[in-house]
């Protein structure tokens, strides 16, 4: 793959180099030419009758034809001289300028500046490289919920390209994220390496783009209405529209419950979830309708536009919804796995306090006698009740693990239990709120998830991350407001479409819907005229 810094030269510096190097040779050339032609005419003169002389003594003659030729070699020679000290100049110049150029800002699109101008702040390369990766982590996820509703209407191997697609994409923000959790801890340190990870952030997400955005077409063409018939399209996603109805209802009884028996602290991270599916399940009826209406006119492009806004919504529903059945379901595994947690615990700590540990005697004191309060504390919430089993968990396994030898039973278990129960919940957010959110949540999200498929697997610093992640997209969305004045398009659910990133903003009704593509491409359905009236 090509490196971002090489991507960002610019063309004509190739033509540059090869331009010194000819004059380098050129002046060589003559160099060595101006050395060689006295010794190509110094045996073609014409001959003349030789004099006689005395033996011993040379004629004044020879010696002016030796002093001659003496001055002929010295003038070549500081010729060559000068050349070469002109070549070295310039190759060192070339160098100063090359890496000058790699320090060059790149623009928003792909164009680079001009040679001669100068490296501006370096926030404003960092603001670039966030925009890019709100950018890429957009299309690489409404590309992956796209492409489910494709499978389903055209079968698994008509889309493995295109899910081929999605994983390189994916796999190119992964990095590009990696890149940027590691600039936020501060590697590297100094300006100019600082400003060239910058660039590599930028360049992984074009590149990321670039790949979805050249299977785009191909894409649309996949998914045509022509195929089949604009039911061919509608049926699919009606089907799992109506059993994503069923849930929502099921899931507001199950959150109820979970609430009443592990109290409101323990589920306050999917309060508001049910509500929030039901509203983009409002947005996604008003469009079902709406292409249907469309496909009966025979207008296929208008059809494809109002059935791609319910996908999405449909599927942002059913992401909300899926957070709090699985929020539901891991509180009831963490209290069947707390009372052998604080087992394994105690047992944990006293096995420190009686073998031969690598942490000096008063560390290791003070650590045991702060992982007694834990567990006590934890002990008394178990007994007074309701609790929340996910907090316990964390709170035992944290307290634990300066201390802690074992990588089996129930505390090793339980954090993982804890960390990617929050990993899913933060996951969930950001993808059914992120039209509203910044890079900084997606990082740390990134990051959490990277943490859990490590060997070994670092689950108290991926919940960590995770809750960072969670409380930062909160607050986002907090920032980013009412996108939609219009009390009709809030009865329609357009709001929350924003808020979700189901469309892409720009208008009174929304803006276009967001498609399977890169940057280019994901915005080319356009709502036809008269769409809305």
């Amino acid at each position: 793959m090509t490196s971002p810094l090489i991507r960002g030269r610019p063309r004509r510096a190739a033509s540059q180099i090869s331009v010194r190097v000819a004059h380098a040779l050129v002046g060589g050339i003559a160099g060595v030419v101006w050395l060689v032609l006295p010794w190509m005419t110094i045996n073609h003169d014409v001959p003349v009758p030789a004099t006689r002389a005395a033996p011993s003594a040379p004629s004044a003659a020879a010696a002016q034809r030796d002093e001659t030729s003496a001055t002929d070699l010295v003038l070549p020679l500081v010729a060559v001289a000068v050349v070469g000290a002109l070549a070295g100049y310039a190759y060192v110049r070339h160098a100063r300028r090359i890496r000058t150029r790699a320090l060059t800002r790149t623009s928003p699109d792909g164009a680079v500046a001009p040679a001669g101008a100068a490296a501006g702040p370096l926030s404003e390369d960092d603001e670039r490289a966030r925009a890019a990766l709100v950018e890429a982590d957009d299309c690489v996820r409404t590309s992956r919920e796209e492409l489910g509703f494709a499978e389903a209407q055209c079968g698994a191997d008509a889309v493995e390209p295109f899910a081929l697609a999605v994983r390189d994409a994916g796999a190119e923000l992964a990095a590009a994220f990696r890149m940027r959790q590691q600039y936020d801890d501060g590697v590297p340190e100094d300006e100019t390496s600082r400003r060239h990870a910058l660039a590599g952030i930028v360049g992984r997400c074009r590149e990321a783009g670039r790949r979805l955005d050249a299977e785009a077409p191909a894409f649309d063409l996949l998914r045509a209405p022509a195929r089949g018939g604009p039911d061919t399209a509608l049926e699919p996603a009606e089907t799992r529209f109506r059993e994503l109805t069923g849930r929502t209802a099921a899931a507001e009884t199950t959150l109820a419950d979970a609430t009443g028996r592990y109290g409101p602290a323990a589920t306050a991270a999917v309060t508001g979830h049910v509500e929030q599916a039901k509203d983009r399940l409002v947005f996604a009826t008003v469009r079902f309708n709406q292409a249907r209406q469309r496909g009966d006119m025979g207008d296929g492009a208008g059809a494809a536009i109002h059935l791609r806004a319910a996908e999405g919504a449909t599927a942002q529903a059913a992401v909300l919804v899926t957070c709090v059945e699985r929020l539901a379901a891991d509180l009831t595994a963490a209290a069947e796995l707390v009372p052998a947690a604080l087992t394994g615990a105690e047992a944990e700590l006293a096995a420190a306090r009686t073998s031969d540990s690598a942490l000096p005697s008063g560390e290791l004191h003070a650590l045991g006698a702060h992982a007694d309060l834990v567990l006590a504390a934890v002990r008394n919430e178990v007994t007074a009740g309701p609790y929340d089993p996910l907090d316990a968990l964390r709170k035992i396994t944290e307290a634990l693990a300066p201390v802690a030898t074992g990588r089996a039973g129930a505390l090793p278990a339980g954090a993982l239990l804890a960390a990617r129960s929050a990993v899913a919940l933060a996951d969930g957010f950001v993808a059914a709120h992120r039209g509203a959110l910044g890079s900084v949540a997606r990082t740390r999200l990134a990051e959490a998830q990277r943490l859990l498929t490590t060997d070994p697997p670092d689950p108290q610093a991926a919940a960590t991350l995770a809750g960072q992640a969670l409380a930062l997209a909160e607050r986002d969305v907090r920032l980013y407001g009412n996108p939609i004045a219009g009390a009709a398009e809030h009865a329609s659910g357009a709001a929350g479409a924003v808020v979700g990133g189901i469309l892409l903003g720009g208008g009174p009704d929304g803006g276009p819907p967001a498609s399977f593509g890169g940057p280019r491409t994901r915005a080319r359905r356009v709502t036809p005229p008269g769409a809305h009236s």
